[in-house]
């Protein structure tokens, strides 16, 4: 009975979503326009703005204003996004899984690049960066992507199309989910599954990047820093699968019985496709082809190397050896840490900030995790949590507009003012993505449940969700 309500729910959702596309009228000329996610590169200049509609689909002679290098360089780093999800995070996420549950837990990811894709064209792009409403979420002006076309919107992105900037944007909020998936991986029913991701980008992902990313957002008026998901991302996705590792509880035999990961292979080629992609990530959030992106790459690829080696080494000092997962782990650690500060950082400071992700991830992962005794699956929150508060904070530190003239100096450049804005920003990350997500489990977990049975937990998600092997 469950599952039939939740599935009816699910459609409603998506009903409405078409209903109300299909009367939506244009918004009018003068709809105010959001500001960019992310600062563009001071050197380069913002063209005049367009006099028509902002982003009026069909307006092709906004080629003009278009810089045709920008514009290649946002969409190839939409597809590297695109590729960190799947099948990046399918890779590395299925792999360190049970062999019966590696179908599902790819599933997940691949899914979620199929629910998010349809969510954020219908209203999830709108309500994140669409005109503000109160500081807290965008209007349903842009429902549909109505009023978003090729002009380029000057105050997102001057030099490409609106359009480039909102399918960058929706990579993020594809793989932000995903990343749950590791906190409560091998239990959670795919029905509650779809149900849970569907509201959970709906109404944390969406207000928090509008919070922080969107003009008129009330983190981002603060003066917050966050180049490519630190909060946004990282927290936000990492302290969620907190919340559901806790609500939902530990996995039968956790504890008792070894739950080794079932192919290291697949982990480390996973984990190598989310370093590739990653430059996607972090240089494509300088929203263009210049300065600003090489030292967004240059930064994100040293930080995760320093990342690795300080988690090998920390691991290496207290268990005795070194591991290969270990060292997938730290890089993964380093390229989440790094994110926030990437377009704000010197490439001497992104070392230290690797050094810190490794050092503290490992510490939550395998010591504090082992002392508190929840189940985060495969470390969603020992990795994301953990690394994008640091990774938030250490921006705080040693963020200098000697790197990017339109951010800002944090504590060791004399301003200790920014250091207080980050922990602001982290603090309400954490409580607002902890308690949505609490709210939304205990509604789903109401409509449809969440945990599959005893019996389909032994079995495994392969047969008991999708009745499929992974492996003949």
């Amino acid at each position: 009975m469950k599952l039939k309500h939740g599935l009816i729910v699910l459609m409603l959702l998506l009903g409405a979503a078409g209903f109300a596309l299909a009367q939506t009228a244009a918004p009018p000329t003068s709809a105010p326009v959001p500001a960019a996610a992310t600062p563009a590169p001071a050197a380069a200049p913002a063209p005049t703005p367009p006099t028509g509609s902002p982003g009026a689909p069909g307006s092709i002679d906004a080629q003009a204003k278009i810089n045709s290098g920008d514009t290649a360089w946002v969409l190839t780093s939409s597809a590297l996004v695109l590729l960190m999800t799947a099948p990046g995070l399918a890779l590395f996420y299925g792999g360190m899984v049970r062999k019966k549950n590696v179908l599902g837990t790819i599933m997940q990811s691949f899914i979620i690049l199929c629910l998010i894709s349809v969510q954020w064209v219908l209203w999830g792009y709108s309500m994140a960066f669409g005109p503000d409403k109160g500081g807290i979420i965008g209007s349903l002006a842009w429902f549909g992507l109505s009023g978003v076309g090729y002009d380029p919107n000057p105050d997102y992105a001057a030099t490409i199309p609106h359009q480039a900037f909102m399918i960058f944007q929706m990579m993020f909020a594809v793989i932000t989910p995903a990343l749950i998936a590791g906190a409560f991986a091998e239990r959670m029913k795919f029905s509650g599954f779809l149900l849970f991701t569907l509201l959970w980008a709906t109404f944390v992902y969406d207000p928090l990047a509008h919070w922080v990313w969107a003009i008129g957002g009330w983190l981002r008026n603060m003066g917050a820093l966050d180049f490519a998901g630190g909060t946004v991302v990282h927290i936000s996705s990492g302290v969620a699968g907190l919340a559901c590792a806790l609500y939902m509880g530990k996995r039968k035999g956790y504890g008792t019985e070894a739950m080794p990961p079932h192919n290291l292979p697949l982990t480390v080629l996973g984990a190598a496709l989310l370093w590739f992609g990653w430059f996607g990530f972090n240089a494509g959030s300088a929203l263009s082809a210049g300065p600003l992106a090489t030292v967004a790459f240059i930064v994100t690829n040293t930080a995760t190397a320093a990342a690795a080696l300080a988690w090998m080494g920390a691991e290496w000092l207290h268990r005795g050896k070194p591991t290969v997962l270990g060292a997938a782990s730290g890089a993964v650690a380093g390229l989440v840490a790094i994110t926030p500060a990437s377009g704000f950082v010197t490439v001497l400071s992104s070392i230290l900030v690797g050094i810190g992700a490794g050092v503290f991830c490992y510490i939550a992962t395998s010591i504090i995790k082992n002392k508190l005794g929840y189940d985060d699956s495969l470390d969603a929150f020992g990795v994301h949590g953990i690394g994008g508060t640091w990774g938030a904070i250490a921006t705080g530190l040693l963020a200098t507009k000697l790197v990017n003239p339109a951010g800002g100096d944090g504590f060791f450049y004399g301003n200790p003012k920014q250091l207080m804005i980050q922990i602001i920003a982290v603090a309400a990350s954490w409580a607002f993505s902890f308690i949505g997500t609490m709210i939304i489990l205990k509604v789903v977990d109401s409509l449809v449940g969440l945990r599959v049975s005893t019996e389909e937990e032994q079995v495994g998600l392969d047969l008991s969700q999708h009745n499929e092997h992974g492996y003949n």
